[in-house]
């Protein structure tokens, strides 16, 4: 409520402040006004300092300009292939080196490898021996005698043991074997024995079944001969189908990994007890004896499948197809593929393929390692040691490593994963693991681990990853989440903006950490960090905090004067400024699209509330300072304090990026009175500084005009002040719209003061330089100085708009109601208004001069139709002065604006008009052809003012002077009796307009007796008569008359009895006059009622008059012309006393000396005034 009452009593100080400027100036010079003082010389040093002080302000002004585009050039330099900085981490992430002992186990187990290699290599492995243990050799940094030690105990060692992984998925395309148009599949495999070279080429031209024709068993020695046992698997029946899919799994032990080979049979189910419940039962027993005896049963249903005749065994199980594989074509990597079924001989109708995932691997190994060591832990030291080895020989850009190795090092981990049997997944978690924690100590490519990261998402099976397994990737996952938080929180280091290459490691690195916490492995294995994102947020709050407290570690705002301590903020400020501008423009794109977290709003809200609580600290020993009475705000002072509001707005202005509700809990949403007391002190400044421009301005100012303008540079230079000083106001933004009145008052005033003493400067120059300047040149100059006030004038017509004052008005209205905004209207606009007045006095003052110059010129143009004889023609005698306007019109027209050349268009219009008016007043009483020459000059000035509408309008021009002169002219030329008949015309008119006057009124009835051409005249009675005597009466009595005289020649006039001692006098008497209808035609015709006071010594004293027309009486159809006329109302006439010497056509008839009838209607006028006077 305080502070409704103080913006009220402010609103009506400026009220009353707002009188002229001129008054305002008027007062006693003082030192400490600069406009109070007639100019004087600007010292040099000053206007250097004034220009230097608005260069400063500019540069200040386009602060946030220059941010912008500082940014736009940070990110264009950071397009080219800058590296990025170290990534500077603790070193508790960093894993510890190999011993070389386990370095010496762990080339052992790789040795190992590349000697037990299995399968059939891929074109991109490396198939030399010696290739790969070179290579080797310069990873683990081995000599020649070691590797040769090394290798004879791993060929001496026992050979590794293998065995095959067989994955029956399904079928597809079966023939069909059952009436129903299906088939009853199921599959048995197992594993053939090495062959001899000779028993392999006939195996080529005959195809190998489980059901073998009995005299082909027969010849066998032994059962083991045909196929052991424990090589037969059998999968389930799938009924009914001809597309099953079974998706078992069988595990083989292989004897000779080189020759064996892999046998399936696809069978369709007949009978109740078949080959596959034989071999299930089979399965089921353990020992030679038990196998042997159960194989013979398998061996004997074969036979007897075999031997019977297609229609003598109806439940006999038919065959499908079959497939052979060696196990030596089976590639590195494995099988997983479809292939098409074979028939058992050419016999033989099948069709169909089945799918199948085959893989061998090691089961047994000797080397030192695998007999105390877990096969994922050996593989994952082994890809470590060639991951370092690997990025070590990354020559260009190592940082953007993409985690490729050479052929050498992928051959002997490919081998490695698929002799220790690790899966998919396994090698995808050490994978990650290895080079996770490698990126730790030495920088790979983001992308390598957000790829790394997708594969274990994608080969994901929760029961497959327990116990060590799960626990190590629950730690891989959290050291690299605390790596990489650890990043954010020092992103503004390591990743800068001013590096391409660094913001799309960011990049890649945040959407790598977003994609790890939606991860299904992350979930599982770290259940307890389901709120990165809060992690996240934490991180990058603590690394501004951080980053806020480096600058000022740096800067050391508190260090120095109040000054310097200020200066040290600005440079705090704009960094934080740069800062929040990166982050809304790269960070918080990155953050929001990988992590779903508004870095933007986090750091902004900050950085914000630390700037601001070091900032108002600051302000308050500033405003403690400026508020002792010996101090003064220096300019220097005042600049940086306008740079420090300009930061702070700035850094304010970002808050339109954040959530609605965040921007409402800002610490600097008042910054702004912070700065009240320090802004008042500002303005003033810029104010004198204005003032040494203006003067300078002008003092340099040849008046001539600019390029393409009418103007010259003085107000050039102005209205650039005015508008750097309105971009000052602008740039401040002052938030507050009602405490903003204070200001927007305060720069209207210094506006207004500064354009009015700038144009009496101008005048001033053009005063003191026009003795013995040639009038051509000086009427140029004066122009030109014309236009410059215009101009200027011009400027400060936009100051509502510039400075916003409809928004004022809103506040003021808000906060005080209508009063409010009402008293801002008057208050502001009545400063415009003021100095709008004072502008066009000065104009006025300059227009002087220029008529002033004109005025001899003209005087003898007019004395020359003046005194030229009546035998001159019109024409001939007004052409000297028409060409002497021409020759001025041009002049002009070439160097005024269009408003100003109107201006003095007038002017000189109006002192013609003046100085003719002056010439026929002084020749009253001439030949009438001296006002027709007259009027033809006004009448040809007229059409040459008025410039066929281009120049001044005809409206404006024929009012004021023009009409009395036009009415002088006109009278002048009237003869003696239309002159009294005008006389009487104006006193009709005039007697209409009266009302209630203090000089009593008088009440008549008149009326027409048409036949008798008899006027009958009532006098009744009178009231309010002023009193003429000394008792505070009079005596008063009615004159009555018809007039013009001339028009009535034989009319006497009469009069009532005197009534003594009244102001209420009755008179009721009659009055005849003789009228016809000839007389009260006229117009002028009329009635006079002289009121007079009776007086016994002296003469009668004239207390007042009225008139009444004839024609409200006697033209037929009036109630008074009428037979009833004695009955109508009586008319009241109000009394007048004027002073006919006044009149102008008095003037004229008393200068007509010769005529007899002027001068007698003149004499009895005078008369009626002198005793008007002698009261």
């Amino acid at each position: 409520m305080t502070t409704l009452l103080d913006l009220k009593s402010s609103v009506l100080r400026q009220v009353q402040r707002s009188q002229s400027l001129r008054s305002r100036r008027e007062p006693p010079p003082t030192a400490g006004s600069p406009l109070t003082h007639c100019p004087e010389p600007l010292p040099r040093r000053v206007s250097e300092e004034s220009a230097e002080f608005f260069e400063r302000t500019s540069a200040i002004l386009q602060k946030q300009e220059n941010m912008l585009r500082a940014a736009q050039a940070e990110c264009q330099r950071g397009a080219c292939t800058v590296p990025p900085p170290q990534e500077h981490v603790d070193q508790s992430f960093i894993p510890d080196r190999i011993s070389r002992t386990e370095l010496d186990l762990l080339y052992e187990e790789a040795v190992y490898t590349v000697v037990n290699r299995v399968g059939v290599p891929p074109p991109e492995h490396v198939k030399s021996d010696e290739e790969l243990f070179a290579y080797l050799i310069k990873v683990f940094d081995m000599g020649e005698e070691e590797h040769d030690i090394i290798l004879q105990k791993v060929q001496e060692a026992k050979r590794a043991s293998f065995s095959l992984r067989v994955s029956v998925m399904k079928a597809k395309n079966l023939m069909a074997k059952d009436a129903n148009g299906y088939s009853d599949p199921y599959c048995m495999l197992g594993i053939l024995l090495g062959q001899s070279p000779r028993e392999a080429e006939e195996k080529k031209e005959r195809k190998f079944s489980f059901r073998k024709r009995r005299e082909k068993l027969e010849k066998r020695s032994s059962t083991k001969e045909v196929l052991p046992a424990r090589c037969i698997q059998v999968t389930e029946v799938k009924p009914e189908t001809l597309n099953p899919v079974w998706n078992e799994h069988f595990l083989f032990e292989i004897d000779d990994v080189q020759n064996d080979l892999l046998h399936l049979d696809i069978w369709d189910h007949d009978d109740d007890v078949s080959v596959a419940e034989a071999c299930k039962k089979l399965n089921e027993v353990s020992g030679l004896r038990g196998m042997g005896r159960y194989f013979k049963q398998i061996a004997k249903s074969v036979r007897a499948n075999g031997s019977a005749s297609s229609g003598s065994e109806e439940n006999a199980d038919d065959f499908l197809g079959c497939i052979n594989i060696p196990l030596n074509e089976i590639p590195v990597v494995g099988h997983d593929t479809w292939f098409k079924l074979e028939p058992r001989s050419s016999a033989s109708k099948v069709q169909g393929e089945c799918h199948l995932i085959m893989k061998v691997f090691t089961s047994q190994r000797d080397t030192t390692l695998s007999r105390k060591d877990s096969n994922v832990s050996i593989h994952k030291k082994l890809l470590s040691q060639i991951v370092e080895y690997e990025h070590a020989h990354v020559k260009r850009e190592p940082y953007n490593w993409n985690g490729q190795v050479c052929p050498a090092a992928w051959t002997v981990l490919t081998h490695h994963a698929v002799q220790t049997d690790l899966s998919p997944l396994q090698q995808a978690i050490i994978r990650w693991q290895c080079y996770s924690s490698h990126h730790r100590a030495q920088r790979v490519c983001y992308s390598l681990l957000l790829r790394l990261l997708r594969t274990i998402d994608a080969e994901w099976d929760p029961p497959a990853v327990r116990g060590d397994l799960e626990r190590q990737l629950s730690d891989s996952f959290r050291l690299y989440t605390e790596h990489c938080l650890s990043l954010m929180k020092n992103m503004r280091q390591v990743f800068p903006c001013t590096s391409a290459a660094a913001i799309t490691r960011y990049e890649l690195m945040l959407r790598g950490v977003g994609y790890m916490q939606n991860m299904r492995a992350f979930k599982t294995v770290c259940p307890l960090r389901n709120e990165l994102h809060l992690d996240i947020t934490t991180a990058v709050k603590k690394g501004t905090a951080e980053w806020y407290e480096s600058l000022i570690a740096r800067y050391k705002p508190e260090e120095g004067t109040l000054e310097e301590q200020l200066k040290k903020l600005v440079v705090v400020v704009d960094a934080v400024c740069a800062d929040v501008q990166r982050g809304q423009n790269i960070y918080n794109k990155l953050f929001y699209s990988a992590v779903k977290v508004d870095f933007f709003s986090i750091a902004y809200r900050q950085l914000e509330k630390q700037v601001a609580d070091d900032v108002n600290v600051a302000m308050e020993r500033v405003c403690g300072t400026l508020e002792q009475e010996s101090s003064r705000l220096t300019q220097t002072m005042g600049e940086t304090i306008f740079e420090l509001f300009v930061s702070l707005k700035i850094l304010k202005s970002f808050r339109e990026f954040l959530p609605l509700k965040d921007a409402k809990m800002l610490a600097l949403t008042v910054y702004h009175n912070w700065f009240k007391s320090s802004i008042h002190k500002w303005l003033q400044i810029i104010h004198d500084r204005s003032c040494d421009r203006i003067r300078k301005a002008v003092d340099t100012d040849k008046l001539e005009p600019v390029q393409q303008a009418k103007h010259s540079s003085s107000a050039v230079e102005v209205t650039a002040c005015f508008g750097q000083v309105r971009e000052i106001w602008t740039q401040l933004a002052w938030p507050d719209s009602a405490g903003a009145f204070i200001f927007i008052t305060r720069l209207t005033d210094n506006f207004c003061s500064e354009a009015v003493w700038y144009s009496e400067m101008i005048t001033h120059k053009i005063e003191r330089s026009q003795l013995g300047r040639d009038h051509r040149s000086f009427t140029v100059q004066l122009c030109v100085a014309l236009n410059n006030t215009d101009h200027v004038r011009v400027s400060l017509g936009r100051l509502p708009r510039d400075l916003d004052w409809p928004a004022v008005e809103r506040a003021m209205e808000e906060s005080c109601g209508a009063e409010g905004k009402e008293q801002v209207y008057k208050a502001l606009n009545g400063q415009l208004f003021n100095m709008d007045l004072d502008l066009q006095r000065e104009a006025k003052r300059l227009i002087a001069l220029l008529t002033d110059k004109m005025l001899p010129e003209l005087r003898r143009y007019i004395q020359h139709i003046s005194l030229s004889p009546d035998s001159i023609n019109n024409d001939d005698a007004v052409s000297p002065l028409m060409k002497y306007l021409k020759d001025t019109m041009v002049l002009i027209t070439d160097n005024l604006v269009k408003e100003n050349f109107s201006r003095v268009l007038q002017s000189m219009w109006e002192l013609l008009l003046r100085m003719i008016l002056d010439a026929v007043r002084e020749n009253r009483g001439v030949p009438v052809e001296f006002y027709n020459r007259f009027q033809y000059t006004v009448e040809t000035l007229l059409q040459f003012f008025h410039a066929k509408g281009e120049g001044l309008s005809l409206e404006d021009m024929k009012s004021g002077d023009y009409k009395v002169l036009d009415e002088e002219l006109r009278l002048n030329k009237c003869s003696s009796f239309e002159l009294i008949e005008q006389y009487y015309l104006e006193k009709i008119s005039h007697q209409k307009t009266l009302k209630h006057t203090r000089y009593g009124r008088v009440s008549v009835k008149c009326y027409y007796d048409a036949p008798e051409q008899r006027l009958t005249v009532e006098i009744l009675h009178a009231a309010d008569i002023i009193a003429l005597d000394a008792n505070g009466l009079s005596d008063p009595f009615v004159i009555v008359e018809l007039c013009p005289h001339h028009l009535f020649p034989t009319a006497k006039s009469q009069r009532t009895q005197v009534k003594l001692k009244t102001l209420h006098p009755v008179f009721d008497e009659l009055f005849y006059f003789h009228v016809s209808p000839e007389q009260y035609r006229h117009r002028f015709a009329c009635l006079t009622f002289t009121v007079m006071d009776y007086d016994w010594l002296s003469t009668n004293d004239f207390a007042g008059e009225a008139v009444a027309p004839l024609s409200d009486f006697c033209w037929p159809g009036r109630p008074n012309a009428s037979a009833a006329g004695k009955s109508v109302q009586p008319a009241i006439l109000h009394l007048s006393r004027s002073k006919p010497s006044e009149k102008p056509i008095m003037r004229m008839l008393d200068a007509r000396t010769g005529d007899r009838e002027a001068q007698e209607f003149v004499r009895r006028l005078k008369e009626i005034e002198k005793s008007m006077e002698e009261e």
